[in-house]
C-alpha cells in the first residue's frame, strides 16, 4: 500500500501512542467512579480495575502485534482507534465522567485526521463522529448517579464521590456507595432510627451533667446535632479528614458554624492535642471498612489516653456477623485488650452494632443510675430499651495493630458473606419454581 503523507513524519504515531496510553488510563480512572457508587473504591476494587486493564492490554497487545505483523496496514489501526472512541463515549451516555468524553474526543480527532488525510473511509468517519456526538449531546456526562432525580447535591471530593439527596423526612448524604448512608438529618427534631441515637448512651455513661465531646468522623454532624439537642449542657466539636462534606453539612446540614470542625485525620488529630474529653466517639468509616490506623491497639490506646477517668469511647461497628473472626470480633476484641469494660448494643434492624469502651468499672450502674434521672419523652424511653439490650463483652484473643491490620479484607469477607447468602436464595427459588419465579423475584 501507498504510505499516506501524514504518518511520513513518525510525530503522528508519537502522539497517537501518547494519547492512546493516557485514554487507556483516563478509562481506568473513570472506571473507578462508575464502580465506587456499587462495589466503594477501596484497595481490592482498585486491584481488580487495574487487573483487568493489564490483561485486556496484554490481550490486546497479543492480538494486535500478530495482526501487524500478518498486515501492516495503519488503516487497521485507526480503524479500531474511532471504534475505541465511539466505545469509550458510549459510557457517559449510560451516567458517568466526563473524563470519558474528554478522551474519547482526542481519539476520534486522531482516527479523523488520518482517514481525512488520505480522503478514505468517509462512511466510517462520518457515522463515530455522529455517534461520538450523540454520546456527547444526549448522554449524563455531568452525573454519575443518572439513576437518581432528585438530588439536591453530586459532586466530588480529594476522598470521596459525594451524594446528598432529600426523602420525606430526612436529608442524606452518601459516600462512594450506592446504597447506604454517611449522615442523616430528619427534618423535626427526633430520633434518627439509626446507630447515632444509640450512641447517645456514651454521654449518659459519664455520669456527668457537662460532657465534652468529640466526634472522629464528624461526617456531617449527626451526631454533634443530636446531642446537642437531648443534652442541656454539652460542648462539641468534630474532626472530619474530607472538608468539603464539612461545606456540605453548613449548606444543606443546618451544621451549627458554633461547632468546631477540624479538617485532619482524627489519629493525627489525638496526635497533636493534649485535650482529654468525656466522650469519644469513632465513627470514621471509609467506604465499607474503616482506615486501618484507626482500628488498632496502638490508635485505641490513644483514645483511652484523650479520656478523663471515667471517660467514654462509643465506636459505630458496622456489617455485623456472628461469623468467626470477622472484622467486628478482631475490632471489638481489640478494643478489649485496651479499656477495662466494654459493653456492647446491637441496633434493631441493621447490621450495626455500637461499643461503649471506658475505663470505669461501675460503667453500667453508672448508666443505669444516670438514666432514670433523664426526663426528655424521646431519651429516656430508648436509654431503658439500651440498658435492657448492654452486654459485656468478652474477648476471644484477635487483635489489630500497626503492623497488622487485613481491615479492608476482613470487610470483603462479610461483603462475601451477605453475596452468598443472597446467591443461595435465588438457587431455592430456581430450583423451586424455575426461570419463570427467578424473574418474578426481580418484577
Amino acid at each position: 500500500m501507498k504510505p499516506r503523507n501524514i504518518l511520513k513524519n513518525k510525530w503522528y504515531l508519537y502522539v497517537t501512542e501518547f494519547f492512546s496510553g493516557a485514554a487507556v488510563m483516563a478509562v481506568e480512572l473513570g472506571a473507578n467512579r462508575l464502580l465506587a457508587p456499587y462495589f466503594s473504591s477501596s484497595q481490592i476494587v482498585w486491584t481488580i480495575i487495574i487487573g483487568t486493564i493489564m490483561i485486556a492490554m496484554a490481550l490486546g497487545n497479543l492480538w494486535g502485534g500478530r495482526s501487524a505483523d500478518k498486515n501492516p496496514n495503519p488503516d487497521k489501526l485507526y480503524a479500531r482507534i474511532l471504534v475505541a472512541a465511539v466505545w469509550i463515549a458510549a459510557i457517559p451516555a449510560l451516567g458517568t465522567s466526563i473524563t470519558f468524553l474528554l478522551f474519547s474526543g482526542v481519539l476520534l480527532a486522531l482516527g479523523l485526521i488520518y482517514f481525512i488525510s488520505g480522503r478514505t473511509k468517509r462512511v466510517l468517519c462520518i457515522f463515530c463522529a455522529a455517534a461520538v456526538a450523540a454520546c456527547a449531546l444526549f448522554g449524563n456526562a455531568d452525573r454519575v448517579a443518572f439513576w437518581e432525580k432528585e438530588l439536591l447535591y453530586e459532586g466530588e471530593s480529594v476522598y470521596n464521590y459525594l451524594q446528598v439527596k432529600q426523602t420525606g423526612d430526612s436529608v442524606i448524604l452518601s459516600t462512594n456507595v450506592l446504597f447506604g448512608v454517611q449522615s442523616i438529618m430528619k427534618k423535626t427534631p427526633e430520633k434518627t432510627g439509626m446507630y447515632y441515637d444509640y450512641a447517645l448512651a456514651a454521654p449518659v455513661m459519664t455520669g456527668k451533667a457537662h460532657n465534652d465531646i468529640l466526634i472522629l468522623g464528624m461526617g456531617t454532624g449527626t451526631y454533634a446535632k443530636q446531642c446537642q439537642y437531648y443534652f442541656d449542657d454539652v460542648t462539641v466539636e468534630g474532626v472530619e479528614i474530607d472538608e468539603k462534606i464539612t461545606s456540605l453539612a453548613s449548606t444543606y446540614f443546618a451544621l451549627s458554624p458554633d461547632t468546631k470542625v477540624t479538617t485532619y485525620d482524627g489519629r493525627a488529630y489525638l496526635g497533636a492535642t493534649a485535650q482529654k474529653y468525656d466522650v469519644i466517639m469513632v465513627d470514621a468509616y471509609q467506604d465499607i471498612t474503616i482506615p486501618f490506623q484507626m482500628s488498632t491497639t496502638e490508635f485505641f490506646t490513644m483514645v483511652r489516653e484523650h479520656l478523663t477517668d471515667n471517660g467514654v469511647m462509643v465506636v459505630n461497628m458496622n456489617m455485623h456477623t456472628e461469623k468467626e473472626g470477622n472484622i467486628n470480633a478482631y475490632l471489638a476484641d481489640t478494643i478489649a485488650g485496651v479499656f477495662d469494660t466494654v459493653l456492647t448494643v446491637d441496633v434493631p434492624n441493621s447490621t450495626n452494632r455500637e461499643l461503649l469502651a471506658t475505663q470505669n468499672p461501675q460503667a453500667r450502674s453508672t448508666f443505669d443510675a444516670r438514666r432514670v434521672t433523664l426526663e426528655d419523652a424521646a431519651l429516656a424511653p430508648l436509654m431503658e430499651e439500651i440498658s435492657l439490650t448492654m452486654q459485656p463483652y468478652c474477648s476471644t484473643g484477635y487483635q489489630l495493630t500497626d503492623d497488622k491490620a487485613p481491615v479492608e479484607l476482613l470487610g470483603m469477607q462479610v461483603i462475601d458473606e451477605l453475596i452468598q447468602t443472597q446467591l443461595t436464595d435465588y438457587k431455592d427459588v430456581l430450583k423451586t419454581d424455575g426461570i419463570g419465579g427467578l424473574l418474578r423475584q426481580f418484577t
